[in-house]
């Protein structure tokens, strides 16, 4: 069996959520303290920042291989010889 135990709250300690929402229903924002929500922000934030790392490392590896990809083609005979433009006269 699980006993729980009620938490007492001083009035004096929180704010009325009615006295900071007015009529609209308390919020989220209005029943977590300021430093709790600065830390999710900053939690967030960090989320977006390594997010935006991975895609930057992802974009990278893509153009590294792209490129090592057109280095390798550049150097087949097979490749070139196929994709080069069958007309010689305009070379000469």
């Amino acid at each position: 069996m699980f006993i729980l135990a009620k938490r007492h709250h001083s009035s004096a300690n929180l704010p009325s959520v009615k006295d900071q929402a007015g009529d609209r229903p308390a919020t989220l924002r209005d029943l977590l303290d300021a430093d709790v929500i600065g830390k999710l922000k900053a939690a967030a934030e960090q989320l977006k920042a390594e997010e935006q790392q991975k895609k930057e490392k992802l974009r990278k590896e893509a153009e590294e291989a792209r490129k090592a990809e057109q280095k390798r083609l550049e150097n087949d005979f097979a490749h070139l010889l196929e994709n080069s433009d069958p007309d010689w006269r305009k070379y000469k």
